[in-house]
């Protein structure tokens, strides 16, 4: 019976209790689109709390506190922000060549930016690598040049050199090599 009364006595404190505990945020006014067009809108609430403007005295427990008031500002700030687009490659090059025998190959390519250049002789390219054992066979076959620095929206003057008489494998030889953009560092 002692276990039941207890039991009841807990049940109805937690809930008095919990009716006490629950909080229900009153939501704040929404502002009218309009607002800042006419703040004449709303009278009375400003956009930005207001300091006070005036002297006072502030009296409590039978004293009195002068409180004189020192110039205040409202301060406004502005922020410009620059973002800056990396220079990046946007083409893909894929390139095909049948070599016969001892041929010897040049292909050219371009490699398009994704903008000009902001600084000459500034950007280099970067070739994940620029001679090529095509084959595997331990004697290097295929060469990528390119001009030192890039200038120019389209860089021009690219070429793939391919030797046929250091190809000694036949057969259909395939080769990724990535390209990045760098900065020229010893500036």
């Amino acid at each position: 019976m002692k276990k039941l009364l207890v039991l009841i006595l807990v049940l109805l404190s937690c809930n008095i209790l919990g009716d006490e505990l629950v909080h229900v945020p009153t939501p704040l006014p929404l502002l009218p689109e309009d607002y800042e067009k006419n703040p004449n809108l709303l009278p009375g609430i400003p956009i930005i709390p207001s300091l006070p403007t005036e002297d006072s005295t502030i009296s409590g427990n039978g004293e009195e506190v002068k409180w004189k008031l020192e110039d205040s500002y409202t301060i406004n700030l502005d922020t410009n922000v620059q973002v800056v687009v990396p220079l990046e490659i946007i083409t893909d090059v894929d390139i095909k060549a049948l070599i016969i025998d001892d041929q010897e190959l040049t292909i050219p390519f371009d490699l398009e930016m994704n903008k000009e250049p902001d600084k000459q002789n500034f950007y280099v390219l970067n070739y994940s690598e620029t001679e090529i054992d095509i084959d595997g066979d331990g004697i290097l076959d295929t060469f990528i040049y390119s001009p030192k620095y890039i200038n120019k929206k389209v860089v021009k003057d690219n070429y793939l050199y391919i030797d046929g008489k250091n190809i000694t494998r036949e057969g259909v030889h395939k080769k990724k090599v990535y390209i990045t953009v760098e900065l020229n560092e010893r500036r």
